[in-house]
């Protein structure tokens, strides 16, 4: 018994070293990627009129293959499908603040994750992991919108966007949903209208992201971890087709502009003590790695008085130590 106990043992031991010194950067990591890159395309920089707006953005996006860090497939991917369906209000005043329309917005929603992987992942060492629950909540408490050139440049501005968590992640799931660090994220964003019927616009965003307790990057270990910051933007290209229809080309760049910092590691109890220095070392090359990605593609937006509605499709490509995701946006813009 004692052999049959040590052979065990020693299997598993051998198991742990091979995903310590194989495992990539982990499905949603590094950087807190908190923001759903691509969500803004069409006249991003337009606020509404004071009032309240109500947005409605449903997201779906699949990915079969996890770039490694030189943006090679890592073959531990098999199969990631996300969705969600997110809320967002928007509050403009009347009152002008230097020279600027000012308001506030709250975002809310839910998300649901379904991962596979190839080979076992996590404190778990499952291969699959889901979840369907509410995402965090977005709120600004000054939104600035300027509207210049006789309506042909249009600017705003948010003093911070504020990434709330609701609760803590569910230790050992990667598909988990919640969030137990905050992100700080200021946002530029215009629209220039070089002709009537043509439309150039960007969303300019920097993230800061707060310590994250207990996170699982991979090996089957735990972390304090302060997610590395973030550059990103969301960009579109339009033409105006008829009065209310509109095509464009949209897309995004990401990129992850400091590591991600470890400390205080803590080793799961199915690891054995002979294990730890591959794992350890295993965590310290990908405490290391940046991510990045890039995406292009087409869509339209329908515009009818108060009411607009639009579709778009984005693929991504140069991909660092994240999935290479496929994504489709369907919006829907109502002004009260």
């Amino acid at each position: 018994m004692f052999r049959r106990f040590f052979l065990i043992s020693s299997a598993f031991s051998i198991v742990v070293l091979i995903l310590a010194a194989f495992w990539p950067q982990h499905a949603f990591s590094g950087g807190g990627q908190q923001y759903p890159n691509g969500a803004e395309a069409f006249m991003v920089g337009a606020m509404p009129p004071p009032g309240v707006t109500l947005i409605n953005y449903a997201y779906y996006g699949h990915a079969s293959e996890l770039k490694d860090d030189d943006g090679d497939d890592s073959k531990l991917l098999d199969d990631a499908d996300i969705y969600a369906d997110i809320l967002r209000l928007i509050w403009i005043s009347k009152k002008e603040l230097w020279g600027a329309n000012y308001g506030q917005h709250l975002f809310f929603g839910v998300l649901g994750t379904d991962l596979d992987f190839k080979s076992p992942v996590s404190s778990e060492l499952k291969k699959s992991h889901s979840d369907f629950n509410l995402l965090y909540a977005i709120y600004s408490p000054l939104l600035l919108g300027w509207h210049l050139k006789q309506g042909r440049l249009h600017v705003a501005a948010s003093l911070c966007d504020i990434y709330i968590p609701f609760y803590n992640e569910d230790d050992g799931n990667k598909g988990s949903v919640g969030r137990n660090f905050w992100t700080i994220e200021p946002v530029l964003a215009a629209t220039y209208l070089p002709s009537p019927a043509t439309e150039l616009s960007i969303k300019l965003m920097y993230d800061f992201n707060t310590k994250q307790h207990d996170y699982e990057p991979g090996p089957p270990a735990s972390v304090d971890r302060t997610p590395g910051q973030e550059f990103h933007f969301d960009f579109n290209v339009g033409y105006a087709v008829t009065d209310k229809l509109k095509i464009g080309v949209s897309g995004y760049y990401y990129m992850q502009t400091t590591k991600d910092d470890y400390d205080s590691i803590e080793f799961s109890k199915k690891i054995p003590p002979a294990a730890y220095g591959s794992v350890k070392a295993a965590l310290d090359k990908e405490e290391k790695h940046l991510s990045r990605a890039m995406a292009l593609g087409p869509g339209f937006i329908y515009m009818n008085k108060n009411f607009m509605a639009s579709l778009r499709y984005q693929h991504e490509f140069a991909v660092r130590n994240k999935p290479e995701m496929s994504q489709l946006w369907f919006k829907i813009i109502y002004i009260f």
